[in-house]
């Protein structure tokens, strides 16, 4: 993976590890009868690869930026993902309110990563 761009790297593997904590966070959500000592012990084992894949992100991506824009970059996959996630695994709509907020979320990110002179 040397040959790839070091932001295209970090955000790779954010991606991938959001995927892995949005499951653990919510996956058990569709499994409401599972015992709740089953679902966390579940969801700590696909933590475990969240961790093994931003631990190395955030790592990597702090040559490239700084941790405020990586906590950022990371707020911004997390809404992705997640808006995602809802949709096609959890069978929830999204409505024009989350929009709203997500747009407000991405126009902090503007404010994050603008360079201002």
């Amino acid at each position: 993976m040397s040959w790839l761009p070091i932001p295209v790297v970090t955000i790779g593997l954010l991606v991938a590890s959001n995927v892995f904590m949005t499951f653990a966070w919510y996956g058990h959500l569709k499994f409401k009868s599972a015992p709740l000592i089953v679902v966390i012990l579940v969801s700590w084992g696909i933590a475990l690869f969240e961790y093994i894949l931003q631990v190395p992100a955030n790592r990597l991506g702090h040559s490239q930026f700084s941790a405020a824009e990586l906590k950022t970059i990371q707020e911004v996959i997390t809404l992705s993902v997640f808006a995602v996630f809802s949709v096609t695994y959890l069978k929830e709509s999204l409505s024009w309110n989350h929009a709203v907020g997500f747009a407000l979320i991405g126009a902090g990110a503007f404010f994050i990563f603008h360079k201002w002179a």
